[in-house]
């Protein structure tokens, strides 16, 4: 993927929850490697996971929301997930 221009693409919020079970923290490592690759490309603005209510929240930069959709499942905590995305009108 190529470095983004944020100028041109929409801002979305995302709330994930999410189930841990045994093999949950055996891929934090990866899926850390893969957020940190998605804000050092522009797309992920803001980033922040707490554990007390097994939710997470993104701010991410793309086209629609079947991008983000697409940013998301890549991640390998992916299959944990319940997602909403939600188009942003002022960030």
């Amino acid at each position: 993927m190529d470095y983004l221009n944020e100028k041109e693409l929409n801002k979305y919020q995302v709330t994930i929850r999410f189930e841990m079970d045994d093999d949950f923290m055996s891929f934090v490592p990866p899926h850390r490697v893969y957020i940190n690759s998605l804000i050092e490309k522009n797309i992920i603005d803001y980033y922040s996971v707490s554990m007390e209510t097994q939710r997470c929240w993104i701010i991410i930069n793309a086209n629609n929301k079947k991008d983000v959709h697409k940013y998301l499942t890549e991640s390998p905590l992916a299959k944990y997930w319940t997602i909403e995305i939600d188009e942003l009108f002022v960030y």
